[in-house]
């Protein structure tokens, strides 16, 4: 387990050059986004546990391709709104939270990007308002259409003996306890452990699985951070949940049974928009959800490409800058060649 850390001393600067922080109204609350360059709108959406910096990199990228580049922090996160009952980050209200966003910067359509949790809102807010957004990127989780037991239920029978994370997060205070005495370090943790260069071998535990009794920052790798983020990032991500708590993030956890009850009119439905799909080779999301893969052809009709990164890890636009702006970018560029 690493040991608890501090921050380094030069503090981090947060903002890519010619980036601008906004806050915007919309029904559920206010977004803070951070926003660059003009021309189409690709909203792009984050995961846990990050934030609009995790897409620093894409920022000045699409800009400079001539797209209107804004990257939100999702409720619960960073300076958007954190309402306080475990409901309010149901699904449908991260959803509504995007339309509220493209109608804010005065915009009738959007790409939506997402990456982790974002890329299951990306794809839901894709699928419940099509009108809206036009297109849709998922980074490291595939699309995998509502339909199964109820996922509380699923998530139970996974592990044998040890507890899935997904179970670990669902009750309230419980993963806070553990992360937020030493935020800097348990993320640390977190995103060294997937990571594509810092990976724990196999034969150690998997990182999403807790032992009778433990902790999910038992199986934490100590060591090096990964060559991805920098101590001055890490000052960044922890500064903002120092300041937040966890809980906003984690409450979205604590709905996947109330969505799969709101849901429940999209049972099976494919998303029919033209789609992209970036995944790392050394990420176990696409070992657990390699099915979803598999039915792309069903799930997916409008992929235009599927890419497996070799040697990369679940952080793919940060692990992979430069791959993902130039994958992005073309995809941007053949999807609307004469804006």
């Amino acid at each position: 387990m690493p040991e608890p850390t501090t921050p380094s001393a030069a503090a981090p600067t947060v903002t890519p050059p010619g980036a601008e922080h906004r806050l915007v109204d919309v029904p559920g609350g206010r977004i803070h986004l951070v926003e660059q360059g003009t021309g189409p709108l690709v909203l792009m959406v984050h995961g846990f546990p990050e934030s609009w910096y995790s897409w620093r990199h894409q920022l000045p990228a699409l800009a400079a391709a001539g797209y209107r580049a804004v990257a939100v922090d999702v409720r619960g996160y960073g300076r958007s709104s954190k309402p306080p009952a475990v409901e309010d980050y149901r699904m449908l209200a991260h959803v509504a939270d995007n339309v509220g966003v493209v109608h804010a910067l005065g915009e009738e359509r959007a790409t939506i990007v997402g990456h982790d949790w974002g890329s299951n809102i990306a794809a839901a807010s894709a699928l419940l308002r099509p009108d809206i957004f036009t297109a849709a990127a998922l980074l490291s989780v595939p699309y995998a259409p509502r339909g199964g037991p109820r996922p509380t239920e699923a998530f139970a029978h996974i592990g044998g003996d040890e507890e899935f994370y997904v179970s670990y997060f669902q009750t309230p205070g419980r993963a806070e306890a553990e992360i937020e005495p030493d935020v800097r370090g348990w993320l640390a943790g977190f995103y060294t452990g997937i990571s594509g260069d810092t990976v724990p071998p196999e034969g150690e535990g998997s990182l999403f699985f807790v032992a009778p009794g433990g902790r999910l920052r038992d199986r934490f790798p100590a060591g090096r951070l990964p060559a991805w983020l920098s101590e001055a990032d890490l000052d960044h991500y922890a500064g903002e949940f120092e300041r937040t708590g966890t809980t906003g993030a984690l409450n979205r956890y604590r709905n996947v049974d109330r969505d799969w009850a709101d849901l429940a009119a999209w049972d099976g439905a494919p998303l029919i928009q033209p789609s992209l799909f970036i995944g790392g080779a050394l990420d176990a999301s696409l070992a657990w959800m390699s099915d979803a893969v598999r039915n792309f052809p069903t799930t997916l009709p409008g992929l235009v490409s599927s890419h497996i990164l070799e040697g990369c890890g679940h952080w793919v636009q940060q692990e992979r800058a430069d791959e993902v702006n130039e994958i992005l970018t073309r995809w941007l560029d053949a999807l609307l060649p004469t804006r």
